[in-house]
């Protein structure tokens, strides 16, 4: 409930445990080996996207003081952590693209058959 009543001092403690967790993992593989590994083309604008979504959220927070915009910032931060999470697991990001637009395309309806137990 934190997230509603004080989103400023939530997303500062947010973005601060994304930050330690991004050093805890550079303490653990090395931070050369996690630099590499984050400027990997696969994951360039992953990582672009989680840094700029960090420093967006620390600067709603800290410069602005505007609860509305630190909540869309902790939830552009998050979507951003979840994309980056993502291209870490092999066939992560397309699978979960092809989900959604599955969920959310309006073109294609599916119908199902409770009869036959089929799918139309």
């Amino acid at each position: 409930m934190l997230v509603f009543f004080n989103p400023i001092k939530f997303g500062i403690t947010f973005t601060l445990g994304n930050l330690l967790s991004l050093g805890s993992t550079a303490f653990l593989i090395g931070p050369k080996r996690q630099l590499t590994m984050m400027l990997d083309p696969v994951r360039i604008y992953a990582t672009a996207m989680y840094l700029a979504s960090i420093i967006i959220a620390l600067f709603c927070a800290l410069y602005v003081h505007n609860k509305l915009l630190t909540l869309l910032a902790i939830i552009l931060e998050l979507g951003a952590l979840v994309w980056y999470s993502l291209s870490y697991i092999p066939f992560a990001r397309s699978m979960v693209s092809k989900v959604m637009v599955a969920c959310f395309d309006t073109e294609k309806q599916v119908w199902f058959d409770y009869e036959t137990m089929q799918i139309d």
